[in-house]
């Protein structure tokens, strides 16, 4: 139901059924997304639950996780009478946002960029890049994909991991005891 609901909200010309679906996105899943430009191979990881997506354009091949911000931050000059910082994010091809993610004003994220769990970004992020804490960046390292690759893990694989790590805390445990 959520992809079907992302389809009509993004892509119909349709006003009523568009808004309709944003109601029951926002309703179901607890996200809004609304964004001038979205292509159609944007994935959002776990229907992304608790997003705000407010984006110029997000291009092909973007991955979105949950509880993620993508908006303004634009602000009204009181001496000027005007407001400053004007837009919304553009988030290029091949981006991973992760969890917690807050991505505001008129910025650009590079292609094949990372934005880490819990970054606040406001000005823009080259292209290959791993964005984190507040405003900082550094180079990816091109040999590896953070949280996401089409070629995800096996389901057994990372319930082997997880017992992997009870036994070991259990050991720890144990030991303190």
């Amino acid at each position: 139901m959520f992809d079907t609901l992302i389809k009509i909200n993004c892509y119909s010309k349709n006003k009523i059924l568009k808004n309709i679906a944003k109601n029951l996105l926002e309703k179901l899943y607890c996200c809004e997304i609304n964004c001038i430009e979205i292509d159609r191979s944007v994935l959002f990881a776990h229907h992304a639950r608790g997003s705000i997506i407010i984006a110029s354009k997000i291009c092909e091949n973007v991955v979105i996780c949950q509880n993620v911000t993508i908006g303004t931050n634009m602000k009204y000059n009181k001496i000027n009478n005007e407001w400053e910082n004007i837009g919304n994010p553009i988030i290029c091809r091949n981006v991973v946002i992760a969890d917690g993610a807050k991505i505001l004003g008129p910025i650009i994220i590079g292609k094949n960029s990372f934005v880490a769990v819990g970054a606040i970004v406001t000005k823009d992020i080259p292209a290959n890049s791993i964005a984190y804490g507040v405003n900082q960046y550094k180079a990816k390292d091109m040999n590896y994909d953070f949280v996401y690759n089409a070629n995800m893990i096996k389901f057994e694989k990372l319930i082997e991991a997880n017992n992997k790590l009870i036994e070991r805390f259990n050991e720890k445990n144990n030991l303190m005891d």
